[in-house]
């Protein structure tokens, strides 16, 4: 029997509004693909992304468009010139990858990780508000080694101190989500050296980021929306210092996997990050992190209710995941 695509749309509330520069959300709506074969069911979840073009309703017409594709045999590699990159290759690529698992009895750890997967510290993502609600939220996850902070106004100065005052033991990433200009970046950037930050994730917008090749970076600059693909890294090289590789902006582990060697050729640190979504979206992700600079796959943390089986979270500590949920 041929091989079957299907494609659902499905919804999880967060577990409160999560607010960054562009706005805020009160529910992870996904799209998810499945695709079987002989009785083996493989599954890859994606975030359409309203910034890069996508709606929910478009990613899940796509991928259903690709099920004769599927049915006629198509490969990984056919769906890297068949698809854009992008949420819908996404969940297709990744649901190949589990089905291919679950096919052969060889787990997608054996040839996506060099070394035996083991759990990784992830960030935990305080969102945008005002200085005091965000100190607030800093405080109450102090414990964790590593913040990722969203900031993207025209004046974060009392985000940053409120925050660095509230969790003093804990690393810290500010992501901008390309909040920031010409008028405030220095000054910005200054702050964040004095504050110890470790890294500012795409703080100018894509497309207007050329500053960043003649201004001082006494704080790693890490570009997000800036990068998509393999394509992207040698233009970068002159503005940014370390790069955010999510499955929803490479189209899959596929490319993700070779995003990340190259990068490391190209001598960017490697962050692993991630849309809100559940742990089916997050399990790739997991195994791509084994040997990242940064992780930031808390999306599962953000929602009300998760998947069942989900990934085991413990403290700032994620584990790959079981074979039930993925790869």
């Amino acid at each position: 029997m041929p091989r079957q695509l299907t494609a659902t749309i499905d919804s999880f509330p967060l577990a409160r509004a999560f607010t960054i520069s562009r706005g805020a959300k009160t529910a992870a709506d996904v799209v998810t693909c499945t695709i079987t074969e002989n009785g083996a069911v493989g599954r890859g979840e994606c975030v359409p992304y309203k910034r890069y073009g996508e709606t929910v309703e478009g990613v899940h017409e796509a991928i259903n468009a690709y099920a004769g594709a599927i049915a006629d045999g198509a490969t990984r590699e056919d769906l890297q010139t068949a698809m854009k990159p992008g949420a819908a290759r996404n969940a297709i690529d990744c649901a190949m990858w589990d089905l291919e698992a679950k096919l052969s009895g060889t787990r997608v750890s054996s040839s996506a990780c060099r070394i035996l997967p083991r759990p990784v510290p992830t960030a935990v993502t305080i969102s945008l508000g005002d200085p005091a609600d965000m100190a607030s939220e800093a405080r109450a996850h102090s414990s964790q080694k590593l913040l990722k902070v969203k900031v993207g106004t025209s004046d974060d100065r009392a985000r940053m101190h409120a925050v660095v005052s509230a969790a003093r033991g804990a690393e810290i990433i500010l992501d901008a989500n390309e909040g920031w200009d010409e008028s405030n970046i220095r000054e910005h950037l200054l702050l964040a050296a004095e504050l110890h930050i470790s890294l500012i994730e795409q703080p100018m917008p894509a497309g207007k980021d050329d500053i960043l090749a003649h201004i001082p970076h006494p704080v790693p600059i890490c570009a997000d929306e800036s990068v998509h693909t393999l394509a992207d890294l040698a233009k970068l090289s002159d503005r940014y210092d370390a790069i955010n590789i999510k499955l929803d902006k490479t189209g899959g582990l596929t490319e993700a996997l070779l995003m990340r060697d190259r990068a490391r050729e190209l001598g960017f640190g490697v962050m692993i990050g991630c849309m809100v979504g559940t742990s089916l979206a997050m399990a790739p992700a997991v195994l791509l992190a084994q040997d990242a600079d940064w992780v930031d796959l808390d999306g599962p943390l953000l929602l009300a209710r998760d998947r069942s089986p989900g990934l085991a979270y413990a403290g700032s500590l994620v584990s790959p995941p079981t074979p039930e949920l993925w790869g």
